[in-house]
């Protein structure tokens, strides 16, 4: 699985200490984690929670990546951003419990987690043992046992009502603001890890244009 790790501006300064956990948890699982940025307060493309949600929605839908991990101040901006699209379920994520539970019971694809309200002494150990338990076992096996059945066909009909509620990925991006969207996609670490991973031809050209 390729796991994206996606800063906005707040807590970018934070961005070598969550890639350092996730890939020492998740390689031995044979996983494989794309930084996408931001790589500090200062980059040069600066990133905020909404253009986070944009950048997870282009990375799910064009199949670049499997999972994407971001977050911002309190984790709750970065989460409502990225269920603002299609194909992106997204958790807010705060512990070892949440993680386990949200890959169990709601099996998405992406989680935000608070990268500053509650994130002090101790916070490294925090990121470790909640991505051991998200990203540990399959997912989607539900949680507790006996609840297995309903989870399963919840998780189910959730899918087909954001298939009904969301317009399609290319469509979205030709009708957002193509400012914010240039803004979201510019950055060096964005240009060199998601063409080469891109599976979607159509979105590839699109982005490829916006850039041009």
């Amino acid at each position: 699985m390729k796991i994206a790790l996606i800063n906005e501006n707040s807590q970018a300064a934070k961005n070598s200490m969550i890639e350092a956990a996730l890939r020492e948890v998740v390689e031995p699982m044979g996983h494989e984690v794309l930084n996408f940025g931001m790589f500090s307060a200062d980059d040069e493309a600066q990133l905020t929670y909404v253009q986070v949600g944009i950048l997870t929605a282009i990375l799910i839908n064009s199949k670049a990546v499997d999972y994407v991990v971001t977050g911002c101040g309190t984790g709750e901006g970065a989460m409502l951003a990225c269920n603002s699209f299609p194909n992106v379920l997204c958790g807010h994520v705060v512990d070892p419990s949440d993680g386990y539970m949200f890959a169990q019971i709601n099996d998405g694809n992406a989680i935000a987690m608070p990268f500053a309200k509650g994130f002090g002494w101790g916070a490294e150990l925090n990121l470790k043992y909640t991505f051991e338990k998200l990203f540990g076992s399959e997912s989607g096996n539900g949680y507790p046992p006996e609840r297995v059945v309903p989870e399963q066909r919840n998780k189910k009909i959730l899918d087909e009502v954001k298939k009904v509620t969301h317009q399609d990925m290319l469509t979205i991006l030709k009708n957002l603001d193509q400012d914010l969207l240039k803004g979201a996609v510019s950055g060096k670490a964005f240009k060199e890890l998601f063409f080469p991973n891109c599976q979607c031809p159509e979105i590839k050209a699109y982005i490829e244009s916006i850039l041009a």
